[in-house]
């Protein structure tokens, strides 16, 4: 039996325009300039304000745009909710930049290359073989990773190969395609099995009565386990060599290449990498003063033309084609004067957040030392600037700033705090720097192990547990001492 009753229900739900600006505020320097140059091309109402004009303020824009009387055009049908079904949808990006930045060109950064996959084929291609290895080889080579490396089993390709090619054949007819055709082809290395493998591939490319050459192809086939677990000792006494002449065959070992793919890539190469900052930060008189990273960021306006154009529709409210031409006029111009605000908004929020770390960190950029470093998260932020916590995380995500010290990662501002025997809070970011610093400085032949880290750092005032000190270690990506050792 159906009943009808009355239900209370208390929801949030937020507006399309606040979703627009927290997917504005998260986009970094060139997805910024990518949304932006995306907006302008599907929406004719906005503009870039020219040179001559960028003095003109934004509010008596909105002015004039209000007195235009847009509100006045009677509909049959809710303006608003169609404004919002037609919504484009933002993704992620971002762009702000300085007066004294140099010019940027998105274009100058990545470049067609060709890829592993197609290198190889190019070659296996010239090799005179039947059409049915060609086949195989060709499939092999499509199984290989970016780094250059075979990670599959023979059996489950002479299966695959049965099942979706039609090829019967056997595992040590693959076998040998594999190490007589594909470990033939350049770059040295490629279709290895395993590192071993693909360093020892490498190394017998080198034709060479070296001795260095000659030590360094042994320790890789016979002794790898031993290398990689740096057992020195052993090597030198299996073989019955000095220690010069070891280091010489390490140093022929460490010119190889473990990632042989390394160099190609799926679609691109990508070449001239460098980081847009989002801010600037810069050091006058003792002062930290930060600064957005406007240049790529026009000013934008509503487009006057459109707004005429929608006054004159607006006078004709007979003709049903001039009605329905003015809504979507003034959809333009709504979403156009919305997405401005957004961008205002947007830089407003990037503006007060990078001030309040500034503020917090001052010593930091004044000094440019990590010792520095206060402890800092995401809450402090939120408290000095007002903004939600989810708020100051977008807005340091992905978020570069060029300081008179380098390009600091935002993230990397913020730590937890340890307390140290002087009952002072010290950011985790200090004694890492401490760490890396002990670590540096130790005997290479006898590297210090977790334990004797612990006594080093609390001769320092570090009161930190040897569990701390692989979790640091680790994210430093330092190994530990037995893998640390030189000769």
């Amino acid at each position: 039996m159906l009943k009808q009753h009355l239900q209370l229900r208390l929801g949030q739900k937020l507006a399309p325009q606040q979703i627009q600006l927290m997917k504005l505020i998260q986009l970094h320097t060139l997805e910024f300039e990518e949304e932006l140059e995306r907006e302008l091309e599907e929406n004719p109402a906005l503009e870039i304000v020219k040179e001559e004009s960028k003095e003109d303020d934004f509010s008596s824009l909105e002015d004039s745009y209000e007195s235009e009387g847009t509100e006045s055009i009677e509909t049959d049908f809710d303006v608003n909710q169609y404004l919002y079904d037609d919504e484009p949808s933002y993704k992620t990006a971002s762009s702000n930049y300085s007066p004294d930045d140099e010019e940027f060109d998105n274009e100058s950064l990545l470049t067609e290359g060709q890829s592993l996959y197609d290198y190889l084929l190019e070659q296996i291609h010239l090799v005179n073989i039947s059409e049915e290895d060609e086949k195989i080889a060709e499939y092999l080579i499509g199984n290989l990773d970016t780094d250059g490396y075979l990670r599959r089993e023979i059996k489950s390709i002479v299966d695959d190969l049965a099942f979706s090619q039609g090829i019967y054949t056997t595992k040590e007819k693959v076998d040998d395609i594999l190490e007589n055709y594909i470990q033939k082809l350049d770059p040295p290395g490629v279709g290895a099995r395993g590192l071993q493998e693909c360093l020892l591939l490498q190394i017998e490319k080198k034709v060479s009565s070296d001795k260095a050459v000659s030590l360094a192809a042994n320790i890789l086939r016979y002794q790898f386990d031993a290398l990689t677990n740096k057992h020195y000792n052993k090597i030198i006494q299996k073989y019955d060599i000095e220690e010069d002449d070891l280091r010489d065959a390490l140093d022929e070992i460490s010119k190889l290449s473990p990632k042989v793919g390394g160099n190609f890539d799926t679609q691109t190469i990508t070449i001239n990498q460098e980081i847009i900052p989002d801010f600037v930060i810069q050091v006058k008189d003792g002062q930290v003063v930060p600064m957005l990273n406007s240049k790529n960021a026009p000013t934008l306006r509503v487009s006057e033309e459109y707004k005429d154009i929608l006054t004159t529709y607006s006078h004709d409210k007979n003709s049903s084609e001039h009605k329905q031409a003015a809504l979507f006029i003034k959809q333009k111009l709504d979403a156009a004067k919305w997405y401005i605000d957004a961008i205002n908004q947007r830089q407003n929020t990037l503006l007060q957040t990078i001030t309040a770390i500034v503020k917090f960190q001052k010593d930091y950029f004044i000094t440019g030392d990590e010792k520095s470093l206060k402890p800092m998260i995401l809450k402090d932020v939120a408290d000095i600037t007002g903004f939600d916590i989810s708020t100051i995380s977008r807005v340091v995500k992905s978020k570069y700033a060029d300081t008179p010290n380098g390009i600091v990662y935002l993230k990397d501002l913020f730590s937890d705090s340890l307390t140290n025997d002087d009952g002072e809070e010290v950011s985790t970011k200090e004694i890492k720097t401490h760490l890396q610093e002990v670590i540096s400085k130790e005997n290479k032949r006898k590297p210090l192990t977790d334990d004797a880290l612990v006594l080093i750092l609390k001769e320092q005032g570090y009161n930190i547990a040897r569990r701390t000190i692989a979790k640091y270690r680790e994210q430093l990506n330092i190994p530990v001492a037995r893998l640390r050792k030189e000769l």
